[in-house]
């Protein structure tokens, strides 16, 4: 209670600040009014889906929606008081300066005003494009999905495997999908790549496997030579959701199992598979979830039973933390390995060459896109649905397709 005391002062104190900007352009009752009730309405929902938050429901729509607002009406604000601090801090401190220095006690308060006024335009039109990308996230860009492509060079990959294709998605999170249309849409990209096999690293639901029921003719669809492969991530335990019973927990767990099999997907539970090509073939391993700060239960070693340590091994881990944390320190050598879970934050700035920036830096070390270290590569899927925040403001929905390639022998 005190801590939801302690937001509900600080959004209001935020929120009167922000009005000020407003107000020095404006006047109108009706616009202010406008204002605080949006405010408020966004204000009252949070905090009324915060308190009846129904664990043993999973993650619901009301409060994706509850949050979504929140984002979309906080966030610009915090804009809006970047520059009239500011403005408060300079006009405090030229005041100052006026009084005790030049002696100057004339202020002109014309000039005071236009600048405020000057500085309130500026403010309101760098709050509006955080405003508009957020609300174009919450619309549109959960589902504008990329294709990222790589192509990835081994001296020890089987020359029978040269220019294998594999598509790695990640984070499903089928509890969020809200338009089916375009959910097919994005599981028809995946198969129009036209890859060899096809990785899925975790997180096909939210809280419960019945999330994934709708979506299992959707899903079903996926095809590819070699099959799919899977793993589970730290949402399909069922480690959310406040169950009634032990028996109940299980069972959910029990029908995951089951529902990967019927979608067509071929789990790894610490366990590996292999792809044959003539008299060569690639390791699949995969583990259960290992994450730093979240569940600890993959065996490498365990998955690691029946691989040899010449093998070419593609690990599916879905936390990037277990690659920097365990596989790097292995004494066995992962050519490739798949990961998700970090979704990008679902928020950030990526213009390739130029930066690559979320706030999800400060949690990951390794957080989006393709890694190097010694010769092992770690891809971060940027996850295929979303979760919590109903949108994505500059960090996409991803399909990665990775093109294994042996490195030619320089002449000498």
């Amino acid at each position: 209670m005190i801590r939801l005391i302690i937001f509900i002062i600080i959004f209001l104190v935020f929120d009167f600040y922000a009005f000020q900007s407003l107000r020095t352009l404006t006047k109108n009752s009706i616009v202010a009014l406008l204002y605080f009730i949006i405010s408020l309405f966004s204000l009252v929902n949070i905090i009324y889906q915060s308190l009846n938050f129904d664990r043993s429901a999973g993650i619901n729509s009301g409060f994706y929606f509850a949050f979504a607002l929140l984002v979309l009406v906080f966030i610009p604000k915090i804009i809006l008081i970047s520059f009239m601090f500011g403005e408060d801090v300079f006009r405090f401190f030229e005041g100052l300066f006026n009084t005790y220095i030049s002696k100057n006690n004339s202020i002109d308060h014309s000039f005071f005003n236009g600048r405020r006024k000057f500085i309130s335009q500026i403010a309101l039109a760098t709050a509006a494009i955080p405003f508009l990308s957020i609300l174009y996230g919450i619309t549109k860009g959960k589902y504008n999905y990329k294709v990222l492509k790589y192509t990835l060079f081994y001296d020890d990959l089987p020359e029978e495997f040269n220019g294998y294709k594999i598509s790695q998605i990640s984070d499903i999170h089928s509890g969020s999908f809200d338009n089916k249309e375009k959910v097919e849409y994005g599981v028809k990209l995946i198969n129009d790549q036209k890859s060899d096999v096809i990785m899925f690293t975790g997180d096909l639901v939210n809280s419960r496997t019945s999330e994934i029921n709708p979506w299992k003719s959707t899903f079903s669809k996926l095809k590819a030579k070699d099959g799919i492969f899977s793993i589970l991530g730290n949402h399909d335990y069922g480690d959310y959701v406040r169950w009634e019973s032990d028996e109940a927990k299980a069972k959910n767990f029990d029908e995951m199992l089951k529902v990967q099999k019927d979608i067509g997907f071929q789990l790894l539970l610490d366990d590996s598979k292999f792809i044959k090509r003539g008299n060569s073939r690639l390791a699949v391993v995969g583990v259960e979830n290992w994450g730093k700060g979240f569940k600890q239960k993959g065996d490498l070693s365990k998955a690691m039973v029946g691989v040899n340590p010449n093998d070419f091994k593609i690990l599916l881990s879905h936390d990037p933390s277990h690659w920097q944390y365990e596989v790097l320190k292995d004494k066995l050598h992962y050519h490739l390995t798949l990961s998700g879970h970090t979704h990008g934050m679902q928020f950030g700035i990526e213009i390739p060459g130029i930066i690559k920036w979320s706030p999800v830096k400060w949690r990951y070390k390794f957080w989006a896109g393709l890694y190097e270290k010694e010769g092992q590569y770690l891809n971060v899927n940027r996850g295929f649905g979303y979760l919590a925040f109903p949108g994505r403001v500059g960090i996409w929905p991803e399909i990665t397709v990775i093109t294994l390639k042996k490195r030619k022998k320089q002449l000498v």
